[in-house]
């Protein structure tokens, strides 16, 4: 079930901003969350792939991601090594696919809820960020994956541990059956990767409703709502906590944004 939280001023914030379990075994507090921001709480958690080639998504991803590796493989010859690394370099480069972006930082998904476009539009429509939990997704998943994880001790994929159980998306597709989905944590081949704490879920081709699956097979999903009347205020707090355009996309076109939007003017 999907929990929705509806947040009005700065101390609502907190929960969101600390959520991390005590873990007796290592004396430390660990979080298995991870989140999502989006500008507009109208938006749907849809991939880049289906908004792009919709109904004939299936049929259209494989040449895709066949002309994509085949152009790509001089900038960054990783993308010929398995279809899950030109996937992952695709959606960093605005490839449409049938990722989905996540991040293990509330902060930095409190960045892209708290930034449009066009910043006339920030005082128009609440914002969102999705929590989910990594734990749980396993849960869900064929015995063969969840026996994977289990001998590295962790809770999310690298690009090698799904290789090894296949590089096949039809296979995965089978696999998953439209009833679980798995999180990757791609390597840090690029500098937004590492400053935006990167990871990505992988949607079978069956799991035609995200959040429907969600609600129907998590407990510790959240819907965090942020009022309209706050984002500014918001805003304005991450960028004091060099949390902004200039550190989410490293290189001159982050900081020319984050130029751009220190000197609007409302």
């Amino acid at each position: 079930m999907i929990q929705e939280v509806v947040i009005r001023d700065l101390e609502g914030l907190l929960p969101l901003l600390t959520e991390q379990e005590y873990r007796p075994d290592l004396k430390r507090n660990r979080s298995t969350y991870l989140y999502r921001g989006m500008p507009n709480s109208d938006y749907r958690m849809v991939t880049s792939l289906s908004r792009c080639c919709k109904h004939l998504q299936a049929s259209l991803e494989p040449a895709i991601l066949s002309s994509f590796a085949k152009y790509a493989v001089r900038e960054d010859p990783t993308v010929t090594h398995s279809v899950w690394n030109r996937m992952i370099t695709g959606q960093h480069n605005g490839l449409p696919t049938r990722l989905l972006d996540w991040t293990h930082s509330s902060m930095v998904a409190l960045h892209f809820a708290t930034t449009e476009e066009n910043l006339a539009e920030m005082d128009a429509h609440d914002c969102l960020v999705w929590r989910i939990d990594m734990q749980e997704l396993i849960d869900h998943l064929p015995e063969k994956y969840r026996r994977a994880v289990e001998r590295e001790q962790t809770t999310l994929f690298s690009v090698e541990m799904l290789q090894g159980i296949t590089d096949s998306l039809a296979q995965y597709d089978r696999d998953m059956d439209g009833k679980a989905m798995v999180v990757i944590e791609p390597p840090s081949t690029s500098n937004r990767i590492v400053t935006q704490y990167s990871f990505f879920s992988i949607i079978p081709m069956g799991m035609d409703n995200i959040e429907k699956f969600l609600d129907e097979t998590t407990e510790h999903t959240v819907k965090y709502i942020l009022d309209r009347q706050l984002r500014w205020r918001v805003r304005d707090m991450l960028d004091q906590l060099n949390m902004s355009e200039r550190l989410i996309y490293p290189g001159l076109d982050g900081l020319s944004k984050w130029i751009a939007r220190h000197y609007y003017v409302k």
